[in-house]
């Protein structure tokens, strides 16, 4: 028998999955990290902080990144949208796990933040999904070209030695440019002005805040 889940059941279990990203230790990711396959480079004091700070971001940009697909799978009219949501932020997941181990290797923890990041991209994946899917799709589209960019920026700024490191943004930039390039594919939107220059704006707060904390 196919089980009907209430509003209150489904807001309950959407309260345990927010927990469970933002408090518990990340899942065993599905894929292998990419660092697996790298040395540990002996980085200096001031590397291994500024490495830290990267990570921490990038942290932080994937639990906003579950909030955010979650959200709209929530709300999603089109169940293969909503499929494809789910599987974009499994893959999602797998980055939380290598970001986080990687943040453990390196003596340091995420961002104290995590609640914040992850709520905040719920109601606005939330929202954009009652906007209708074309749009939905389109916020996809935008943060995924924000992150890969942001990434890419990281990859020009990490010491040349920490090869686990860039392994693991490599990996991470290379999905980031799917889940973009099947969202355009699906029929995405073009956001109409500000809302990606609202979107950067957000992120850049993110950024300067995960770095540190």
């Amino acid at each position: 028998m196919i089980r009907h889940y209430s509003l209150f059941d489904r807001l309950l279990s959407e309260a345990d999955r927010a927990l469970r990203i933002t408090h518990a230790p990340a899942d065993a990711p599905e894929r292998p990290s990419p660092a697996a396959a790298h040395p540990r480079a002996e980085l200096q004091a001031d590397e291994r902080r500024h490495v830290a700070g990267l990570m921490r971001i990038n942290h932080a940009g994937e639990v906003a990144a579950q909030g955010l697909y979650f959200g709209q799978a929530a709300v999603a009219r089109d169940p293969n949208l909503r499929v494809h949501l789910l599987e974009a932020a499994a893959e999602e997941a797998d980055h939380l796990a290598w970001c986080e181990a990687r943040l453990s290797e390196l003596n340091a923890t995420p961002s104290i933040a995590s609640p914040l990041w992850y709520g905040g991209a719920f109601a606005i994946g939330a929202l954009a999904g009652t906007l209708g899917d074309r749009l939905s799709l389109g916020f996809v589209v935008e943060t995924e070209r924000q992150v890969e960019s942001h990434l890419g920026e990281h990859l020009e700024r990490l010491p040349e030695s920490d090869q686990a490191t860039r392994a693991v943004l490599e990996r991470m930039q290379a999905d980031e440019a799917q889940h973009r390039e099947h969202a355009q594919e699906l029929g995405a939107a073009v956001l109409p002005w500000p809302l990606p220059r609202l979107m950067q704006l957000a992120a850049d707060v993110m950024r300067a805040v995960a770095y540190r904390i």
